[in-house]
Formats: C-alpha cells, structure tokens, sequence
C-alpha cells in the first residue's frame, strides 16, 4: 500500500493532484491529516496512476468471500468502490453490473424511470420501498431499451397488482438483461449518497452464488465516473425519423395529435418518448435527428424550432460536437427549447460552463421557482450535472432554480429567441405543473414568423 504522500508524487506532485481531480489545497491537507483518501476520488487516481485498489491508503480491500461468510438467503450484493458491502436478494437477470449508485425518490412510474436514457451509467436505489408491484406494460416505455444498468429496491417485489400490466417486473427485467437487488436498506444507501457524493459500485448476481468480494470492489473504483463520458452517443437515435402520437389519454392509449401548425427539429441526446408526444400535442410536426447533428444538417430541414433534448453523460463531453451544431442554430436566429441535457448544452454553448453536482436531482418531487413570477413548481427531475450561474454571459438570464440546493434551473437569452430549463417539463412519470414551457416554445415560434 502506498502512502498519501506517494500517492500525491505519482499524480506529478501536489499542483498537478489538485487540478487532475479537481481538488483545493484543503483537500489535500486533509488527506495527509487522515492518511487516507476519499473513496470518491480512487477511480481517478486508479486511471491516472494505474495502481490497484490495495494500493491506495484508506482501500480495505478483503479476501475472496467464501460460501460460508455469505449471510443467510442473500443472493446478490451491492459491492461499493470502497469496498462497502450490502446483501439482498437478486432478481430480475443474473449478471454483475457497474454503474454510478444515484437515488431516485418518485413513488410511481419507475418503469418510465427505468428506461429514461438519461440513466445511462447508473444503478438507480429506489427511496419509495414499493417498487415493481404494480407490473409492467408496453405503454409505460420511455425508450426501446433501458438504459439503466439495474436497481435497488428495499421490499421483495410482489405479483402484478394493477389492471394495465403485462408482464411482472422480474420478468421484464430478466427479458432486458438488467439485475436487480431487494432486502437492502435503501435508507442507509440514499443517506450515504446525500452525505458524500454518488459512489461507484457493483450490483452482484451471480448464478453460481459465488462472490469475490475484493475483485467485485476493484471493478467498482476502477469504472471511471460519468466525468467526462460521452454516453447521448450511446442511446441517440441512430437515423433520423418523424415522430407520430400525441400524449397519452386514459383507456384510449396514444391518439393523434391535433394539426401541426410548427415545424420542429428535435435533436436526441437520449430523449424520452413522452417528451415528442407534448412537442405533439403542442402541434408541433417533429423530425428527430441524431445528437451528432451538425448545424448545416439541422438547418437544412428549414424548421421553426430546434429541441435539445434530455440524456445522460457529462455535457461537456457531449458538446465537444453538439456545441458548434447548437451555435450555428443560435446564429440563424432559430428559436431554441432546451431541458435538461440540453438545457446545460444551450448554456455551454452561450459560453457557460458546467459541473458536476455530489448528489444529482433524481425524482417527481422537486421543487422549483419561476424567478419572474414567484411560482413554485413541482417537477420531475433526472441530472447529475448543472450550469454555473457565474459562467454565464451577459445577456443570459436566470429564470428557475432549485429549492432544494439553490442551483441552476432555467435560464434565458435577451437578445434571442432561446430558453431552457434543468427539469422535464413533460414529466412521465411526475406532475404536470410544467407543461406550459411547451406553449411558451409555440409562443416564440410564432413571434419569430412574424
């Protein structure tokens, strides 16, 4: 095992520690106060130094767990990168998934949670403890496959209680390959998150019942975080296509949307179905394009609007290409939309920056303020990353933000037809409070025709 200090010299010294993992010197000086370091920066230094886990001060890392120390009527683990271990019992597909563990705290819609893109590189640890009982369904999908890679769950998963299911959630999961873990306290997992940041982990299970422990929690520290991943290449559209189906109605499933009146290109970063069905609904005709789109391709389409969608990864990383495509639309004076990803896309490309918060905002419950009215909303939210309100320019205002931490929520452009905002205006699962955004879109499409 090497010591803090050696650790610091293999990273080029204390100057180059500090920026390489983006650190203060009081981080530092803790460190060597400790003796230890953080579990959240050991994937860092693990890709930087290409040191094992033992190697790092403060990594417990244990011996091959034999049959005998695994406890009683456990079939899966959640093994973090610290080497932290919860047992549960598996369901769904057997497998070993890592991921980054983020908490969610809706109490509906988990399968529209489940197969949101934005949760591409996450385990997601349900706070609510009911989790799978009302079945799945068809309907309820917000994209083709899940881009979770599993889920936590604290209550065993019951039969189908609900008239709309088809399929038992077990079964669903097994058919999308994705594992899953009930029996764990849930709590404890959500409370450490809140306390020190999103860990990197491993949900076990094994078909053979068979857990090396150490080998699971060196897996778990080595994956490299979301920092700096590009992951809208992942579940983008991989060609372009017109969307049809407007939102939907009870017992009448999908009905057409009403005339379209406003030609629309949305590009997809990992966008969620319903989120087409409000633009829809709005009457809005959309052709949805790859995240990849560049500004010439986008514009040829001639359209009234531009939507930047939702979708998971470091924004940084995706602007790299989605930033000149976003610039060149803003040069054209076309009215932008943008939520979530492309809420923190729309401000990197105003020349903002963005960061990458501890704990994320994941759940149908969080509450936001309209800077110009006062209102607050409830809304549905899933990001790990927000705008620094310093970094932006003149001429971008605030317009939401966060009652839980104070961040940024929203933000507009005075001398050009762009907005955006850090939430999911179109829900599903979550409230309705934010729809509206969908008619203030159509507004400035109309004032732009004129």
């Amino acid at each position: 095992m090497h010591s803090v200090e050696e650790i610091i010299t293999l990273l080029g010294g204390p100057d180059a520690a500090a920026a390489r993992l983006g650190l203060g010197t009081e981080a530092l000086r803790k460190w060597r106060q400790n003796a230890a370091i953080p579990p959240k920066h050991w994937s860092a230094i693990l890709a930087a130094t290409g040191l094992g886990l033992g190697d790092l001060p403060g990594a417990d890392t244990k011996p091959e767990t034999a049959m005998s120390d695994v406890p009683e009527g456990a079939t899966a683990a959640l093994i973090l990168a610290d080497g932290s271990v919860f047992w549960g019992r598996g369901f769904g597909a057997h497998g070993a998934a890592v991921a980054e563990i983020c908490f969610n705290t809706g109490m509906t819609g988990y399968q529209e949670t489940l197969t949101d893109p934005s949760y591409a590189g996450q385990i997601i640890n349900f706070t609510f403890p009911h989790i799978g009982n009302t079945g799945t369904n068809a309907e309820d999908e917000e994209a083709a496959n899940p881009a979770a890679r599993g889920l936590i769950v604290k209550q065993d998963v019951t039969e189908p209680a609900n008239y709309r299911a088809t399929a038992r959630l077990q079964d669903w999961l097994k058919r999308h390959n994705l594992p899953g873990i009930a029996g764990v306290d849930t709590r404890a997992i959500t409370m450490r998150i809140r306390d020190g940041g999103a860990p990197n982990g491993v949900l076990a299970y094994p078909a053979d019942g068979v857990f090396d422990l150490a080998a699971l929690a060196a897996r778990a520290a080595a994956w490299p975080g979301l920092e700096g991943m590009d992951l809208a290449k992942e579940v983008t559209t991989r060609q372009s296509y017109h969307w049809n189906g407007g939102v939907w109605a009870w017992d009448a499933g999908f009905p057409a949307p009403p005339p379209a009146r406003y030609r629309v290109v949305a590009l997809d970063y990992g966008a969620k179905r319903n989120i087409f069905r409000s633009l829809a609904a709005s009457g809005c005709d959309i052709t949805v394009l790859p995240a990849t789109a560049s500004g010439e391709e986008i514009l040829a389409h001639k359209p009234d609007g531009v939507f930047l969608s939702n979708g998971p990864g470091d924004p940084a990383a995706t602007g790299v290409y989605a930033v000149p495509a976003i610039q060149a639309v803003l040069a054209a004076g076309v009215p932008i939309f943008g939520i979530c990803l492309g809420h923190q896309l729309l401000a990197l490309a105003l020349g903002a920056r963005t960061y990458k918060l501890e704990r994320g905002h994941r759940g149908a419950n969080q509450p936001v303020q309209d800077l110009a009215t006062g209102r607050v909303e409830i809304t549905a939210q899933n990001h790990g990353f927000a705008v620094d309100e310093a970094s932006l320019p003149a001429g971008v205002r605030v317009t939401h933000k966060s009652l839980f931490d104070g961040s940024n929520e929203g933000i507009s452009c005075d001398d050009r037809p762009a907005f955006s905002v850090q939430y999911h205006p179109e829900a599903s699962p979550g409230p309705s409070d934010s729809f509206y955004l969908f008619g203030r879109f159509t507004e400035m499409m109309d004032k732009a025709r004129v």
